[in-house]
């Protein structure tokens, strides 16, 4: 049985918090460039991008774009891959700050794989990382400049965000592991 940890307002206030930390670390909205990685991270990048507007009143063009990573990944023979999205990288990211977005921060793979994509398209000044949700769990030595949450969890469950944009409601929730396992038990 999943369980709501982020609820629509829950996500509304990370990511305009997000928004403001990313304002501050770059010191204003000049050189910034915010690419959501699909699915849900472009969606969370455009809004990212929209709240600075409203935050900073001069950010009357942050650029923000796509990096599809499917075919960077260190892990294409050992799991299902979904088929490419566009990458949509917004004019040139040389000598500007570089945000990465993404929904679900867990093993550091995609955001790996994301690093090595951003290589084909420029070299940036600094590259920042934004997550909505951080479950922990690295294999590799990636960590989020940016987190909505911190959510620990078990390998034995799943983290499931939906956005209104691609799902139709707006929800994080976490399923599967020993809580839920119990859950349909009677407790003796």
């Amino acid at each position: 049985m999943a369980r709501t940890v982020l609820s629509q307002a829950d996500i509304a206030r990370a990511l305009t918090r997000i928004s403001h930390e990313i304002l501050e670390s770059n010191r204003g909205p000049d050189k910034l460039v915010i690419l959501g990685i699909p699915t849900r991270g472009v969606v969370l990048a455009q809004r990212i991008a929209e709240t600075i507007q409203r935050i900073e009143p001069t950010a009357t063009d942050v650029r923000v774009g796509s990096l599809d990573v499917t075919m960077y990944r260190d892990d294409l023979t050992r799991t299902r891959t979904r088929t490419p999205s566009r990458t949509l990288v917004p004019g040139s990211i040389d000598g500007v700050t570089v945000v990465l977005v993404d929904d679900v921060l867990y093993s550091g793979r995609t955001i790996r794989a994301a690093l090595d994509a951003l290589g084909d398209h420029g070299r940036p000044t600094i590259v920042r990382l934004a997550v909505l949700v951080d479950r922990g769990h690295r294999e590799l030595p990636i960590r989020a400049d940016f987190v909505g949450k911190n959510l620990p969890s078990s390998t034995d469950e799943r983290i499931n965000l939906h956005l209104l944009e691609v799902d139709g409601d707006e929800f994080v929730s976490i399923d599967g592991g020993a809580v839920s396992d119990l859950a349909g038990q009677d407790a003796r």
